[in-house]
């Protein structure tokens, strides 16, 4: 059974997320919570791979569904909810950043094994110490080449990759032509490339 942070959503979420948020748009509370529930694992992966501090990121990520809560009496239903959720949690974590002034440490990000996978790193699977040691080096050299991307790159990318967004999904998150997506993609995977090579 998957729960709600697990889930992808797809055309019955969209529907039951839009009556979600009319629910809340005639002033019942109680159906935002839903929403939150239902998204927060999913907005807090997302901001914590653009904010590596933790307790940043999870303020970030409280701070993008309160602006959703404030913004949705003017959600019109022309995108799907999570699609303009998800544009908030990216504003909300560019804009922090931008505030702080820094980009995210280039060391000591955590990369799960699901995550390297999902960047389409895949090695043979061999239980010895010199295995281990490979992988935790390249866990560690993704963790640094994806902090070191510029940061639209690393965005469109960990949309795609690790958030399982469609480009035109993207396009709409970002607010941008499907075509700068691509291309900002095509650009994070071939920097990429070029980092991991040794390791592969």
């Amino acid at each position: 059974m998957t729960t709600f942070g697990e889930a992808k959503p797809g055309d019955d979420d969209s529907a039951i997320d839009l009556e979600l948020v009319r629910r809340v748009q005639r002033g019942e509370k109680r159906a935002f919570d839903l929403l939150v529930s239902k998204y927060q694992v999913r907005v807090a992966k997302l901001v914590g791979r653009l904010v590596s501090d933790r307790s940043e990121a999870q303020d970030v990520t409280q701070e993008a569904f309160i602006k959703a809560y404030r913004a949705l009496p003017n959600f019109r239903g022309d995108s799907a909810f999570y699609t303009w959720l998800y544009r908030i949690a990216v504003n909300s974590a560019k804009n922090h950043l931008v505030a702080r002034s820094r980009r995210p440490p280039t060391d000591d990000v955590d990369i799960t094994d699901g995550d390297v996978e999902a960047a389409g790193v895949v090695m043979a699977d061999m239980a010895t110490p010199e295995s281990y040691a490979v992988r935790d080096q390249l866990q560690s050299a993704l963790g640094r080449a994806l902090a070191e991307l510029p940061e639209d790159l690393r965005t469109a990318l960990t949309l795609c990759e690790m958030e399982g967004l469609s480009y035109d999904e993207i396009a709409r998150v970002l607010d941008c032509p499907i075509g700068t997506v691509r291309s900002r993609i095509f650009r994070a995977r071939r920097a990429l490339d070029a980092k991991l090579k040794p390791f592969l």
